[in-house]
């Protein structure tokens, strides 16, 4: 099962961490400045990896909320109706509903709190260990 971690460079070392939780759940993940070789085609290598992902976890932050890739990584998934995991790091559900420019699917979804994302891990691990 693979995780595609979209996140905002700013927030790289808290993906990073998010990262090594969803390993240990069983899960393997991509993020972009691990799987991304230099010189490869960013956009294509970035699609590819959307494709293949079986769910988004997407970290929500006030940096994330304005980069256009963390949008075109969530629509992709949202295209695709994979599961979209989004979870907040420096706002709250009040921030997000009340946001104009953040769509009414996201704002649907059930969110999760940085400091709670060890439920995540969890239910993820049980999601891999039903399908083994």
């Amino acid at each position: 099962m693979l995780v595609f971690v979209s996140h905002s460079s700013i927030d790289t070392w808290v993906a990073k961490q998010i990262a090594k939780g969803i390993e240990e759940a069983g899960a393997s993940t991509f993020l972009d400045e691990s799987n991304v070789n230099v010189g490869e085609d960013f956009e294509e290598r970035i699609l590819s990896a959307l494709n293949d992902a079986a769910e988004l976890l997407v970290l929500l932050t006030p940096w994330s909320l304005t980069r256009r890739y963390v949008w075109a990584e969530i629509g992709a998934a949202w295209g695709r109706r994979i599961q979209i995991v989004g979870v907040l790091h420096g706002l709250t559900p009040e921030d997000l509903q009340s946001d104009p420019s953040v769509p009414t699917f996201l704002k649907r979804r059930d969110l999760i709190q940085l400091n709670d994302i060890e439920t995540y891990f969890g239910q993820l691990a049980e999601r891999i260990n039903s399908v083994r």
